[in-house]
């Protein structure tokens, strides 16, 4: 019963809110070039998300990191669709890279549309990998930051895998920092599709950003190596309650 209600409140806030970002689009277009707006209207609805269950936390560790007046590329490790609305208390305006069939689903779908985030065909790596570098230094180059999961997919296991070069392939392309984001307890926030675990705290780690001169003398495979290292370490860390 409390998930359907929470349900419905969630649909109502959803048709509000996707209506005056619709209008919000239209109206700031012109003079709102990364649709800060747009993002803006979307953080309220995921602090409506996460803050009607009282036993409900995010919590931000290392957000001193983030200058909001810099463009990141922005690498996270990905377990959940939650992964997503999660990250919207940073104080950035990004852009998510994102498969096709994300924008599919209701709701959700028509605000990353609006956002302007980057949609791709992971069945042509050629034609995604062309996107993610001509929209997303376009984005940058607006001052926005754009978020891509290096994995590429969701991880079954929870733990961190291989990365793919993308991410860090645009980051030296735009001449921008890369921002190592670290999530835990995203995966837990449903017991199953129609059952939500009602007690669950949501880590966000933002790890210091390695600056674009970094980025751009560093060899790509050395880059992603280091980086990924330094993730799974923080996950461990996080998962040891070394963090507290």
């Amino acid at each position: 019963m409390l998930t359907l209600i929470y349900s419905l409140i969630l649909l109502v806030a959803c048709t509000l809110l996707y209506v005056i970002s619709f209008v919000a689009l239209v109206v700031c277009y012109p003079f709102d070039p990364k649709r800060k707006v747009v993002h803006t209207i979307s953080k309220w609805l995921t602090d409506i998300v996460f803050g009607l269950p009282p036993m409900w936390h995010r919590r931000v560790l290392g957000a001193e990191h983030v200058d909001p007046r810099q463009a990141y590329v922005i690498v996270l490790n990905h377990n959940s669709m939650v992964d997503i609305i999660c990250f919207y208390c940073v104080p950035l305006v990004f852009k998510w890279v994102s498969k096709y069939e994300v924008y599919k689903i209701p709701y959700i779908g028509r605000f990353l549309m609006m956002h302007g985030d980057i949609i791709i065909d992971r069945g042509s790596a050629s034609q995604a990998m062309g996107k993610v570098m001509n929209e997303g230094k376009m984005w940058i180059d607006r001052g926005a930051s754009v978020c891509i999961f290096p994995e590429g997919t969701r991880s079954k296991d929870g733990e961190i895998h291989r990365f793919k070069a993308g991410a860090f392939l645009l980051a030296k392309k735009a001449g921008v920092p890369i921002l190592p984001v670290v999530l835990d307890g995203t995966k837990s926030v449903m017991r199953s599709w129609w059952r939500l675990n009602w007690r669950n705290t949501i880590t966000i780690s933002i790890l210091p950003p390695i600056d674009a001169e970094k980025v751009a003398a560093t060899d790509t495979k050395d880059l992603m190596a280091s980086v990924h290292d330094d993730m799974v370490a923080e996950l461990a860390r996080i998962r040891s309650g070394k963090n507290e």
